[in-house]
């Protein structure tokens, strides 16, 4: 790991970005009412992160799979209860989304600084950026002041996160729908540079398709068969599956994504000259992932008065 904290120090330009004015949301919201909600998330998201380094990949994907649904406002953190069914046990999530009790842990010890102050959506986007800081990616600052939903909606998260098995097409029109461009789909896709992925979720791309080397997919044919093993997990990015580099994007131009979604990036397509400006300059990928981010973390965030400060992030007050 080294190896990507040294490739952080050469990029850490990226963290001096300008950051546009995104209305109410502000990098100092907490600045007068919680000084220390910065410092304090960062102090558990390294710990955990020293402890299983593949956590810092599982935050960063909390917060991608709560924006898609409904906006940026907590609501994949919500247990199911007798008003909904929410969007933990949906499809793309069950068996799969995880670091719940990382972020219980960091809420306990925000009420215990500054009582119902800080919301959980809010945890989410610092703990995503200080994952990916951690492992050796570019840092950002994070637009604050999301208050909390009071509902969620497993339906909805069925609907609006894109699946491992879509093509371009669907990718974009997935993406669009959240007020994000095809630059923002490479960018932020290249967050597969960390984490695992399930049997299931590559399975048909290993097996049915053609734009895959075909040593690559023989390779996983042999933890992934045709039918068993579907929670086996593979790394997105075999090369640094705990290093936030542009590894992923090499790995595209070989023909060795792991998913069929990761490889329609590179397929022919207008995509394919993104991937390849990412794949030859970390510079410019750690930049646009940064400004990425920012935007994605301003899909629809409650502010005001609307919703609430969850005092338990799995439940409403």
């Amino acid at each position: 790991m080294a190896a990507c904290y040294l490739l952080f120090l050469l990029m850490f330009i990226v963290a001096g970005a300008s950051v546009e004015d995104h209305g109410k949301l502000s990098s100092h919201y907490y600045k007068s009412t919680c000084p220390k909600v910065l410092s304090i998330v960062e102090t558990v998201v390294a710990a955990a992160i020293k402890k299983e380094p593949r956590m810092g990949a599982s935050l960063l994907r909390l917060h991608f799979h709560d924006c898609f649904v409904n906006g940026c406002d907590g609501s994949i953190l919500l247990d199911d209860n007798a008003t909904f069914i929410g969007e933990k046990t949906a499809l793309p999530n069950n068996n799969s989304v995880r670091g719940f009790d990382v972020v219980d842990d960091i809420k306990a010890k925000l009420e215990k600084a500054c009582p119902g102050v800080v919301s959980c959506a809010d945890i989410l986007a610092i703990a995503a950026r200080d994952s990916t800081v951690k492992l050796g990616g570019p840092s950002w600052k994070v637009e604050l002041g999301r208050r909390d939903s009071t509902t969620a909606s497993g339906a909805d998260a069925n609907k609006s996160i894109p699946a491992p098995n879509f093509n371009i097409s669907a990718l974009l029109s997935s993406f669009a729908a959240q007020g994000l461009s095809l630059k923002d789909l490479v960018a932020l896709s290249g967050s597969h540079t960390i984490g695992q992925a399930r049997c299931t979720t590559f399975r048909t791309h290993i097996y049915n398709d053609s734009n895959i080397d075909p040593s690559f997919a023989k390779s996983l044919q042999s933890k992934c068969p045709k039918s068993g093993n579907d929670d086996v997990p593979q790394p997105l990015d075999f090369e640094s599956p705990t290093c936030f580099d542009n590894l992923y994007f090499h790995n595209l131009l070989k023909m060795k994504g792991l998913l069929r979604s990761d490889q329609e990036l590179f397929n022919g397509t207008s995509a394919d000259s993104w991937v390849s400006k990412y794949a030859t300059n970390t510079s410019k990928f750690f930049k646009q992932f940064a400004k990425s981010m920012i935007k994605m973390g301003n899909i629809k965030p409650l502010t005001g008065s609307s919703g609430q400060i969850r005092t338990n992030c799995r439940k409403v007050n």
